[in-house]
């Protein structure tokens, strides 16, 4: 009898994406973009056999020893990945690049993604720590997390060539916090230490900003005049442990006196609530992001508050196939960070292993688009 080819699957969310399907334990090819991973699909589903997964130019093997129960669906949280503070910023090194031609000097990570920045480095960029380090009349790009007064001063006198992409949503609370401290307030910043965007806000008025961490560091801070007192927080946190710090400061302090719109940003609360949704419905979850990306790490924590493990990764090869034994259902998320392309690629290693159906869960759309930097 003749031989027909697999019939070949066209996904109705991922149209990028085709499945060839044949016999059980005939080989599988699976294309995002440029992407390819080959697996043997029935092998997989036989206990111990080992799976191969190409990624690109190396090889991981896994599943050896184990007892496979492999996923059969993914729910793909939406909203997911880039904001429009993170697409801006990345934008502008990209145009600064063609303007100003190579080297494009940035301040800090563009935004909390290694594969962002090691693609912009591919591209000519050059990422320092501080802007002391730029040399003398060069062109500097500022990350989407805001700086400090002290910043602008010491680019100044360098001679440098400025393109701030900080985002406009953390702009409005340095405004807030310069506001506030004339004023003559004093200011509790919600937020993580050391963290880029807290530094630059602590920076607008850093003798009359108090920082607060926790519920607990809200319980316990002492504030110089607990009437003349405001709060502002970090744009990227948990929102429902946010609102919790400020009911005790609410508590403790009755006057205290908020922002006239909320901090966080849509994108982080679109981003929580949408993976809180699909964790409801997930065996386990994967996050997309960096390990100092902190809206990606927040959404990791939303996950697991809703009882469901939950992992973060930079992309596929840090998936552990562990995570997934015995798991009918994954959910699948990126941060405000992470681009589009590495959400297909753990989508196509998924895919690989068996989870050929994909559920997009959209909870709410976003159009919101900032104007580009002027490079």
């Amino acid at each position: 009898m003749p031989q027909h080819p697999p019939p070949r699957v066209r996904h109705p969310l991922l149209g990028v994406r085709e499945i060839a399907r044949g016999e059980r334990g005939s080989d599988e090819r699976v294309r995002v973009g440029q992407v390819a991973y080959r697996s043997r699909a029935g092998a997989i589903r036989q206990r111990g056999v080992p799976v191969e997964v190409a990624l690109g130019n190396s090889r991981r093997s896994w599943a050896r020893g184990y007892d496979v129960s492999v996923p059969k669906k993914v729910l793909l949280a939406a909203p997911r990945g880039y904001c429009a503070g993170v697409e801006r910023a990345v934008e502008a090194v990209e145009q600064a690049l063609v303007k100003h031609g190579t080297p494009v000097y940035v301040r800090k990570q563009i935004v909390h993604n290694l594969h962002v920045v090691r693609d912009l480095e591919a591209k000519g960029a050059i990422f320092v720590e501080e802007e002391t380090d730029v040399p003398e009349g060069a062109v500097v790009v500022l990350s989407a997390h805001g700086v400090a007064p002290e910043v602008y001063r010491n680019a100044g006198a360098r001679h440098l060539t400025v393109l701030d992409a900080t985002c406009p949503l953390v702009t409005k609370v340095h405004l807030e916090a310069r506001r506030f401290a004339g004023e003559g307030q004093w200011i509790v910043l919600i937020g993580h230490a050391g963290h880029e965007e807290v530094v630059g806000t602590t920076g607008q008025a850093p003798t009359r900003t108090i920082l607060v961490q926790s519920i607990e560091d809200a319980r316990t801070v002492e504030v110089p005049d607990p009437d003349g007192l405001s709060y502002l927080t970090q744009t990227t946190l948990s929102v429902e442990e946010t609102n919790q710090i400020i009911a005790v400061l609410r508590e403790r302090f009755p006057n205290i006196q908020a922002p006239p719109r909320e901090d966080i940003c849509y994108a982080t609360q679109n981003r929580q609530d949408a993976v809180k949704e699909v964790a409801r419905r997930s065996d386990v979850v994967l996050v997309i992001g960096s390990d100092n990306s902190s809206n990606s790490n927040r959404l990791a924590e939303v996950a697991r508050e809703q009882g469901t493990p939950a992992y973060l990764v930079d992309d596929e090869t840090e998936v552990d196939p562990a995570w997934l034994e015995g798991a009918d259902v994954v959910g699948l998320t990126s941060g405000a960070s992470a681009p589009e392309w590495l959400v297909d690629r753990v989508l196509a290693y998924l895919a690989a292993t068996g989870a050929i159906e994909v559920e997009e869960v959209r909870l709410t759309e976003e159009h919101l688009r900032f104007s580009n930097v002027r490079v």
